[in-house]
C-alpha cells in the first residue's frame, strides 16, 4: 500500500496524539499540530487515509478518528507512535569486530525486526535532544519502545510528566517519588511525585540512520 509523505505525517501525528492523550485529535488540533491552515486540507488527508483503510471515522460522535491496524506493507515507513511492521528481513552477512579483527565469513542468514521485538507491542519514537547522549542515544536516533505501564529501576523509559511533557530517561522509583535520570552530566534529573508520571514504554533498542 502506497501513501504520500504528508499522509504518513498526518497518520503519525494522530498516532502520537492518541498515545499521549488517550483520545483522538479534532481536525483543528491536527491542523494546528501539522501547521496546516486549511481545515479542507486536513479533511482531504483524513479522507484519503480512510479510503486506504488506515483509519475510520464515526460520524455520530466527536473526536471520532480511529486508527486501524495496517494490513500488508506501507511503501513509506511509519514513524513516532505507530506500531512497527516486522516483515522486513535483511541479509546477515556475518560478524564484524569492534575490537580485534575477526575472519570475515558470509552466512546464509537473515535478520528481521521481529528478532528484536519478539512479538511484543512495540512502537518507534524519534529522539530530540541530548539528554541520553552518554547511553549513545542522540538527537535524530530512533528508539524501539515496548508498551508497558511498569518499569524496573534503571530501565530507559519513555514517560509523560504531568500528562503533557514526554521525555526519555532512566527510571528510578524512590519512595513516593519518581526520578527520571538523564544520561548527560550537564543535565539535572526530573524528580516528581509518582502520580505525575505515566509510563509509555520501555526502550528495547536503538536505530540510527547515517545517510
Amino acid at each position: 500500500m502506497a501513501i504520500t509523505r504528508r499522509q504518513r505525517q498526518v497518520y503519525d501525528y494522530i498516532a502520537r496524539f492518541v498515545q499521549e492523550k488517550g483520545y483522538s485529535p479534532s481536525f483543528e488540533e491536527i491542523g494546528d499540530g501539522m501547521g496546516l491552515n486549511s481545515l479542507a486540507t486536513v479533511h482531504k488527508h483524513i479522507t484519503n487515509l480512510e479510503t486506504k483503510g488506515l483509519l475510520k471515522r464515526g460520524y455520530n460522535r466527536s473526536r471520532s478518528i480511529d486508527l486501524l491496524p495496517v494490513k500488508g506493507k506501507l511503501k513509506q515507513s511509519m514513524g513516532m507512535g505507530t506500531s512497527m511492521s516486522t516483515e522486513l528481513r535483511l541479509p546477515l552477512m556475518g560478524r564484524i569486530a569492534a575490537g580485534m579483527p575477526i575472519e570475515a565469513v558470509e552466512t546464509p542468514e537473515t535478520i528481521s525486526l521481529a528478532d528484536f521485538v519478539q512479538s511484543k507491542e512495540v512502537f518507534v519514537l524519534q529522539v530530540r535532544g541530548e539528554s541520553m547522549q552518554d547511553e549513545h542515544i542522540v538527537d535524530g536516533d530512533y528508539v524501539l519502545v515496548e508498551k508497558t505501564k511498569t518499569a524496573h529501576n534503571g530501565d530507559i523509559v519513555a514517560a509523560l510528566v504531568d500528562g503533557t511533557d514526554s521525555t526519555l530517561k532512566r527510571f528510578y522509583k524512590e519512595g513516593d517519588k519518581i526520578r527520571l535520570q538523564p544520561s548527560n552530566a550537564a543535565m539535572k534529573p526530573i524528580i516528581v511525585p509518582a502520580i505525575a508520571v505515566q509510563l509509555q514504554g520501555r526502550v528495547i533498542g536503538v536505530m540510527r540512520k547515517y545517510a
